[in-house]
């Protein structure tokens, strides 16, 4: 099968012919139609796990897709020959991932039904971004009558938490250029601040001078978070999906400071799908390219500025 590999730590990813694996007990072999990309996939490929997990080489890059279920495994009930699913199939410990034509996932992991009328190459966006920002939102606590900020809004994790922080009552400002403000707006964004424009805190507090409720932070470093933590309120909270929080430092200031990281999962899969259904969840897909050209996708990604989900078509 066609496959996106790196052969050890640090080589560039590129196309190979690999075998197709076998799905054993309990596992499910997905046909998959499109891949979506994430900044895990070019830290992975640039060593992120050596010192912790055992991976052989070739390892197929990718974690999220979308396809057909080719073939059940001993045991397989919960899905079926010939149903679409969406989920994260990478098993690095086996150098798989969604990077492929095939992948394999277990049928306890993190692989749902597609939402209905949903294609490929949005559903393969999903799961790992909108998982976070849903995950990121519950761990916020996010409620009527809040004001939170969403730093990196621009991004796949930061779209979905606009919307979703939105929809729990809360009035969102998000950070964005001038020529994505409206594209944030049209998410739920009650207000847009862009940080080329000046210092985020003077701007925010030009509006809210008694604070914000809540920061949900998928850009920062360290360096950042610590200055925008200023615009918390008593009891605030500030969620990093980049781990730059000091949660002991955020706790001395009567504030909460979560460092977050979270997995796909079948029930987070299934809430958003019925999110999604419902027309309460937007994805938005930035870009397609084909298979061929991951190794440039992963490039581009790694320099940042993300506006969105890019998806690559196998």
């Amino acid at each position: 099968m066609r496959a996106i590999a790196v052969s050890e730590y640090g080589a560039t990813p590129a196309l190979m012919d690999l075998p197709r694996p076998e799905p054993g007990p309990g596992e499910i072999l997905v046909r998959v139609i499109a891949a979506g990309l994430n900044p895990l996939d070019w830290k992975i490929a640039e060593g992120m796990l050596k010192d912790s997990v055992d991976v052989p080489f070739p390892l197929i890059l990718g974690r999220d897709g979308a396809g057909v279920v080719e073939e059940a495994g001993e045991g397989v009930t919960r899905l079926r020959h010939g149903e679409q699913v969406y989920g994260a199939f990478a098993m690095v410990e086996r150098g798989l991932g969604s990077y492929a034509e095939y992948a394999l996932v277990r049928e306890d992991g993190p692989v749902a039904r597609m939402p209905q009328g949903m294609i490929y190459t949005q559903a393969a966006a999903v799961p790992t971004a909108s998982a976070t920002a849903l995950a990121m939102v519950d761990q916020a606590r996010i409620d009527t009558g809040q004001t939170v900020l969403v730093v990196g809004a621009t991004g796949g994790v930061g779209q979905g938490a606009v919307q979703l922080a939105s929809r729990a009552g809360a009035k969102v400002i998000a950070t964005a250029r001038d020529d994505m403000a409206g594209t944030m707006r049209r998410l739920g964004a009650d207000e847009t601040v862009d940080h080329s424009a000046g210092d985020l805190n003077r701007q925010v507090l030009a509006v809210h001078t008694g604070g914000i409720d809540a920061i949900l932070d998928t850009a920062g470093d360290t360096r950042s978070a610590e200055h925008l933590a200023q615009l918390l309120r008593p009891g605030g909270t500030y969620i990093s999906t980049t781990w730059s929080v000091n949660p002991d430092s955020l706790e001395a200031k009567g504030l909460r400071g979560v460092n977050f990281q979270t997995q796909p999962s079948a029930e987070l899969l299934d809430r958003l799908s019925d999110l999604i259904d419902a027309g309460a969840l937007r994805v938005r897909v930035e870009r397609e390219v084909p298979l061929e050209r991951a190794a440039d996708a992963l490039a581009d990604n790694r320099l940042g500025g993300a506006r969105g989900k890019t998806v690559l078509r196998i």
